[in-house]
């Protein structure tokens, strides 16, 4: 097999997906993330803060290159600088920092509008702060702003600042997509320009998310020969945001077989959740590779499929990223989701009781309420002792109502032995009115309702849904105490559930 091209995977999280609205780390935050950026993810380098922003980013950076500096791998620590007259280098000489991505123009309209100066000048000047770089022990990467604006508009200027950057001592190109603007065959036509015209400079791409176009910017960039990218965690950055690591570094190592990167695929998700936990930015349910949805198959006919030789799979497999297909609960729902789940579980039941326990299930998703794994055997606890009992006793229907300033009051009818009885009553709640109103009905037959001694609720432990409440009601009767269970989505609902079981013991 040819030797494949290896692509440098540059983290930009903690410098431009912290410009990210609404989001700032703290230096503790910045520490811990950059570690695991390095050594659990295995990135080439980070980008990890701007030049001269404030004392808090200074000791951020600080922390970072002593630990860096300890660990062996200070070159691979990298901060956005500034044509400044050596400013950022004295910045970055007091951090530690040795290696500066200077920021400068490459597009005319930046050059003109913003700096107000000639080409010339401006490499004059940029010049100077590779000079004092180097004089002060700190390798030089050189960001064109707007360089995709550039290629558009005004390549000439473009090139003229490549043939200048040619001849300057420079580590790396960083070509940046700054405004999100690029399509995939411009993306592609631009970076192989510039790379056959210098085949030996080392070119980044940085692409934005403006368009949705991020990551297919990439992939067409790679495919032109770019020799390193710039990505960040759950895709993180300004605006719209920085094309994401985790879906590229799936596309890459699904769709470009002639190259390589070094990111470990199964850190992805510990990684991402953890820096979701420090910032605030929250993963959206259905994002690629990182989603909590993108590995659920919902539809109970995928369930089956996967039964079937796993006609459903694809190559994105929860496994490569540290995560497990999940097989979700609901109103489409079949048998085989409903297999799935128990065969996690470790349980097995007939097939009579699975279609038992899947029309409970069905009858939840209607009222659009989201079950759990968790949440299963509950479901399957109530269903199977439901069945168990012969219903000579159906509470029928009911009106509960709670208004300010007036006792609640309930209306119930209830159906002993074929015959419907109606009544109503009021208590110091929902449940005491319903209660009262059974004990009026039972009255009038000459019978006595056992007494309530205990009342708990509970939702089924390790379940993040509000789709069921238990609730578990013991009673004392002739000396003897019994409990009865209730499940619904509705608390109350769930206590009335469990009264009708007891109705029926007794």
């Amino acid at each position: 097999m040819p030797k494949r091209r290896k692509i440098e995977i540059m983290d930009t999280t903690l410098r431009d997906g912290e410009q990210t609205n609404n989001v700032s780390f703290s230096a503790t935050e910045k520490l811990t993330i950059a570690k695991l950026l390095l050594e659990e993810l295995h990135v080439d380098r980070i980008e990890i803060a701007s030049t001269r922003v404030s004392e808090g980013e200074f000791n951020a950076v600080k922390s970072i290159t002593q630990w860096a500096a300890e660990a062996g791998c200070i070159d691979k620590i990298e901060v956005l600088s500034f044509v400044d007259k050596g400013l950022s280098i004295d910045w970055m000489v007091k951090t530690g920092a040795k290696v500066q991505n200077l920021l400068t123009k490459g597009s005319l309209n930046h050059l003109t509008h913003q700096l107000k100066k000639t080409p010339e000048e401006h490499f004059k000047e940029i010049a100077e702060s590779i000079r004092i770089g180097l004089e002060n022990g700190i390798d030089t990467n050189v960001y064109l702003e707007d360089w995709s604006n550039g290629m558009r508009n005004s390549p000439d200027y473009v090139f003229q600042f490549l043939d200048f950057l040619a001849e300057q001592p420079i580590k790396r190109l960083l070509l940046p997509d700054t405004l999100g603007v690029l399509t995939p065959t411009e993306s592609y036509d631009f970076v192989k320009r510039v790379k056959e015209r210098y085949p030996k400079m080392h070119v980044d791409f940085h692409a934005h998310n403006d368009y949705d176009l991020g990551v297919a910017n990439v992939f067409e960039a790679v495919r032109a020969g770019a020799d390193g990218l710039h990505l960040t965690i759950n895709g993180m950055g300004e605006r719209a945001g920085n094309a994401p690591l985790a879906s590229v570094v799936a596309v890459v190592n699904d769709f470009l077989p002639e190259v390589r990167i070094a990111v470990r695929e199964k850190s992805l998700y510990k990684v991402s959740k953890l820096v979701e936990t420090f910032s605030g930015f929250r993963i959206p349910e259905n994002k690629p590779v990182l989603g909590d949805n993108v590995f659920t198959q919902t539809a109970g006919i995928h369930a089956d499929g996967d039964n079937k030789k796993n006609l459903y799979f694809n190559d994105l497999l929860p496994e490569r990223f540290g995560r497990k297909r999940q097989y979700a609960l609901g109103k489409t729902s079949g048998k085989a989701n409903i297999q799935k789940n128990l065969q996690e579980l470790g349980l097995y039941l007939s097939d009579q009781d699975i279609a038992k326990v899947t029309k409970r299930i069905i009858e939840l998703g209607d009222k659009k309420e989201v079950v759990t794994k968790e949440d299963l055997p509950y479901i399957i606890s109530d269903v199977l002792d439901s069945n168990a009992l012969e219903e000579k006793v159906v509470v029928e229907s009911y009106v509960l109502t709670h208004s300010k300033g007036l006792r609640p009051s309930t209306t119930v009818s209830v159906r002993i032995d074929g015959k419907s009885i109606e009544e109503n009553a009021q208590g110091d709640g929902q449940f005491d009115a319903f209660m009262n109103t059974l004990k009026k009905i039972y009255k009038a037959k000459g019978m006595e309702l056992p007494l309530l001694t205990d009342y708990a609720v509970r939702i089924p432990p390790g379940s993040n849904s509000d789709a069921l409440c238990e609730t578990v009601i013991t009673w004392k009767h002739e000396e003897k105490s019994f409990k009865t269970r209730g499940l619904d989505s509705d608390q109350t609902v769930s206590a009335i559930v469990a009264t009708q079981k007891m109705l029926n013991i007794i």
